[in-house]
């Protein structure tokens, strides 16, 4: 994701492309959490972390919204580490979901934990170039620790 204007026809086609694929797959993400969450018990158990992971899991997709209509630099960088925060979150409860586990099918949930695993690379990645690109290679070395 660059924050700076492209300078090339070429450039901002290519940044166009990358905004939707990075947009669609936020919004199949979305999808795919939902349905995860109606797959969960109606138990006292199945409710709450359905409730956490529908909040933490959508989320990510209307904040990176919010980060490409963002006022400033300083705010872009702040929605996509919204974002980055909210998948680590939504990853967290995957893998207790997982662990219980809380659905008949515990491995079927590997393929969300695999896309949000690529997810947060994608944002530590996006983070660190705004952050360099507003304020210099040094700082980008301390923005976001790994994704781990």
């Amino acid at each position: 994701m660059n924050i700076e204007r492209p300078t090339s026809t070429v450039e901002w086609e290519k940044m166009k492309k990358q905004t939707y694929d990075i947009e669609e797959r936020l919004l199949e993400y979305s999808v795919r959490i939902i349905k995860i969450v109606d797959q969960l018990p109606n138990t006292k158990a199945g409710n709450h972390v359905g409730g956490q992971l529908l909040r933490s899991g959508t989320s990510p997709y209307p904040n990176h919204g919010e980060a490409q209509a963002a006022e400033s630099p300083k705010d872009f960088i702040h929605k996509l580490r919204i974002s980055l925060k909210e998948l680590r979150e939504t990853q967290r409860w995957v893998k207790l979901i997982q662990r219980v586990p809380l659905i008949k099918k515990p491995e079927l949930l590997n393929d969300i934990l695999e896309e949000t695993e690529k997810l947060i690379k994608i944002f530590v990645t996006s983070i660190n170039t705004a952050v360099r690109q507003a304020h210099g290679p040094e700082q980008s070395r301390r923005a976001v620790k790994k994704h781990k």
